[in-house]
């Protein structure tokens, strides 16, 4: 079942008895959470280890060489970090306005700015530095260093809803069998790689990056995850 920002709220009015509401609220959650996960893991996988043949494909023209796309990439494996925490963070920040709570999402949002402020002045001027890095790369250590900061406020949020509907979550097992989907996934896309060498970014992009979705969703279903029947669903109506 599918949750939204907009349906919360009305939730929170139409039900009666508080633990009705908790319930619902948790049950609706973590369906949405395991969603996210379904689509936001591999993307987090795909930035990770294929990273640079998607900025290749977009960036690789003219000046823009072979040392830069790396350097992007870097930048942009930095951030992923903390996509699925910001993407999981955002449901978590709906469920609070569905309970009439705007206070504690506004308090762990400003942590999060704080620490992201704080780790990232560090990370752009110091930490290329330790690392024997040189000073560019305290751009990928700002994304980093953002990332974080989501992961701190994912743990805030998380926690302050479970005194009030109980635990939540994405459960291991499901994301292990997603991670492991994902992975299967990049690997095989990073041989198909090989033998592209020599053709366009754009070409291989388009060949390596579509063998990359669709053995995931081939996993996927060897894995019987049953969100990929939902998604499947999704893809139809539109």
């Amino acid at each position: 079942m599918s949750v939204s920002a907009a349906e919360l709220p009305e939730m929170s009015g139409t039900l009666g008895e508080a633990t009705e509401v908790a319930q619902t609220l948790r049950r609706r959650l973590n369906a949405g959470l395991r969603q996210i996960a379904f689509f936001v893991v591999p993307s987090v996988v795909a930035f990770l280890a294929l990273g640079d043949v998607v900025v290749a494909a977009i960036y690789q023209t003219g000046a823009f060489r072979h040392g830069d796309v790396l350097y992007v990439w870097g930048t942009l494996a930095g951030a992923s970090l903390g996509l699925l925490a910001s993407a999981l963070g955002r449901l978590y920040s709906s469920t609070y306005y569905a309970l009439r709570d705007t206070r504690h999402p506004l308090d762990y949002a400003a942590v999060r700015v704080a620490l992201t402020t704080g780790l990232g002045i560090v990370a752009a001027f110091w930490l290329p530095g330790w690392l024997g890095l040189e000073r560019r790369w305290g751009v990928a250590g700002l994304t980093a260093a953002a990332g974080i900061a989501a992961w701190v406020e994912f743990t805030l949020l998380r926690r302050g809803l479970r005194s009030r509907i109980g635990a939540t979550g994405v459960p291991r097992p499901y994301l292990a069998k997603v991670a492991a989907a994902a992975i299967a996934a990049a690997a095989a896309a990073r041989w198909l790689l090989q033998a592209f060498a020599g053709h366009g970014p754009r070409f291989t992009a388009v060949f390596v990056l579509g063998l990359y979705g669709a053995a995931y969703f081939g996993a996927a279903w060897a894995l019987s995850v049953p969100e990929l029947a939902a998604a499947g669903k999704l893809l139809r109506r539109g």
